[in-house]
């Protein structure tokens, strides 16, 4: 029977890149946040994966839609189609129906009382009937293991798609913490802006986030350097075909200015701590998490650069959403929770 009981718990960590969806503490669904929508009618065509593949190969009957910019909803409408899809998505692959759900969904922590609505409405047009909201540095917490409810102060770094959130967390709450909307989709662009100046080639999106993937690096030096990665496209000024090496030492200067602005706000944020909790911190370190971690040699610049070790979570492009998966389980127990 339980198979068809009417409320099915759910958590969703909603990103500006990636949605994750937990069922059950299974990952049910890890796709791009991305909806395509007919150009006429405004009806949902593909989301996730299936809409990421049409993406800048539009004709003039399909768009594609990102529904989330700096980490908050942009396009409330495609937003709730995108949950929806995703939703479905989910409950087809695990074969449970439900009239009703209980959401917990991740937002970042600068969002204002306009945005935490948005996702509330957006959540609950999508077939929410309690919806919990949790800021994304606590879930973050929470899916790297710490005890967010213990009397001691934790730092966590979470570089997501489209904003960058730094939090000191301590006995259940955020003591302090800064929102940046420099992330990984600031990367991208830089690297795309890169190409066309300095090789003359046009790259998309897709294109400029392989790079970044392949051959993105924090350092200009790496002890396990990746092979350089070749990039086909065309000539800006020809339209004639290219192609182009590129290296992690290049990637390394064109995003050097992001990276600078996170480095920044981390200690910025350090110095808002109180200084009992400073000494915590430097006593555990900090944790990086969200897909930023990922990037080449980030732990150790911002070690050497700060001088408190930095520790990438295990898993970190899922730390967020293993938090508000226990989070989900908790709800009664975390009195962080939005309601």
């Amino acid at each position: 029977m339980r198979l068809f009981s009417f409320t099915k718990e759910i958590a969703i960590d909603l990103g500006t890149a990636n949605t994750v969806i937990i069922h059950n503490d299974k990952i049910v669904i890890d796709e791009p946040s991305i909806v395509a929508l007919d150009k006429a009618t405004d009806k949902l065509i593909a989301v996730g994966k299936e809409a990421q593949q049409m993406q800048g190969k539009e004709n003039e009957k399909i768009r594609t839609v990102r529904p989330l910019r700096k980490g908050v909803i942009a396009d409330f409408n495609a937003a709730e189609l995108m949950i929806r899809g995703l939703v479905k998505k989910a409950s087809t692959k695990n074969n449970w129906f439900s009239p009703s759900l209980r959401m917990v969904v991740g937002i970042p922590s600068g969002s204002t009382e306009v945005e935490i609505r948005a996702v509330r409405d957006s959540s609950e047009h999508a077939g929410g009937r309690d919806v919990y909201m949790i800021y994304e540095p606590m879930a973050a917490a929470l899916g790297i293991g710490l005890d967010v409810t213990a009397p001691e102060g934790n730092m966590i770094v979470d570089i997501g798609g489209g904003t960058t959130e730094i939090a000191v967390i301590s006995l259940g709450g955020i003591v302090s913490n800064k929102s940046i909307q420099i992330a990984g989709d600031d990367l991208t662009a830089d690297i795309k802006d890169h190409m066309r100046r300095t090789h003359n080639v046009k790259v998309g999106e897709r294109t400029a986030e392989l790079i970044k993937m392949n051959v993105g690096s924090a350092l200009t030096e790496l002890e396990n350097p990746p092979e350089d990665y070749i990039v086909h496209g065309p000539n800006q000024m020809t339209a004639m075909p290219m192609e182009v090496p590129v290296s992690y030492q290049e990637i390394s200067h064109c995003i050097e200015k992001s990276i600078s602005k996170i480095e920044t706000a981390v200690l910025s944020a350090l110095e808002q701590t109180p200084p009992e909790l400073y000494a915590d911190i430097v006593h555990n370190g900090i944790y990086l998490a969200g897909g930023g971690a990922m990037l080449r040699g980030l732990d150790k610049r911002l070690t050497d650069k700060i001088g408190i070790q930095f520790h990438i979570a295990e898993d970190p492009l899922l730390a967020v959403a293993r938090g508000t998966g226990v989070a989900l389980k908790n709800i009664d127990k975390f009195s962080f929770l939005i309601r």
